[in-house]
């Protein structure tokens, strides 16, 4: 019989799938600020969540494990083990949630992309005129942002929405930023 041989190591990336909220009743359950497209995935009973406490919180938590979830109306609710009552769930407020995916792996839905996805890819406007380099993606309430890093150094931040950027080419490394004034490139009262 041959040895046996270790599989190869598969890299996986880090991401946000979300953030706790309030608690929800007295047993520890929360609400859950979602940040993927796949919860029913990402949350499944089972699942092990790297947990990173928000700056200046006492929390101790380092990792999370669902044990439970359920929709209410809009809200996903949510319940860990290691959160047994409402002071654990209030203490809890505000972690981040991460996932490890690998690194190849793509969302299920064709217009939602990872962070990594989209960080390094070349910013043009619909005219073919280069505006930058995408840094970062920021997560904001109503929605995410792409921080766009502009030739000349500066940091504009665009909403990721269908309308301001029409286009994602991963394999061509590139999205395009239908640019309004102000936007990325300064506006006639910017100069």
């Amino acid at each position: 019989m041959p040895p046996h041989t270790p599989e190869p190591d598969h890299p996986v990336i880090d991401v946000v799938v979300g953030r706790i909220g309030k608690p929800h009743g007295i047993r520890g359950e929360v609400t859950l600020d979602v940040r993927t497209d796949e919860p029913e995935r990402r949350f499944a009973t089972g699942a092990v969540l790297r947990a990173v406490p928000p700056p200046g919180s006492a929390s101790t938590l380092r990792s999370l494990t669902v044990t439970a979830t359920r929709w209410h109306q809009t809200v996903l609710l949510v319940t860990f083990a290691e959160l047994p009552d409402r002071n654990a769930a209030e203490a809890a407020r505000g972690i981040v949630l991460h996932a490890e995916v690998p690194a190849d792996a793509t969302p299920e839905d064709p217009d939602e992309y990872y962070d990594h996805q989209l960080v390094g890819l070349a910013a043009y406007d619909v005219d073919g005129t280069a505006l930058g380099e995408v840094t970062a993606v920021v997560h904001g309430g109503a929605q995410d942002l792409l921080s766009v890093r502009t030739p000349d150094g500066r940091d504009a931040l665009v909403p990721f929405v269908k309308a301001l950027v029409p286009e994602v080419d991963l394999a061509a490394r590139r999205v395009v930023v239908a640019d309004r004034p102000g936007l990325v490139r300064p506006g006639p009262d910017d100069e």
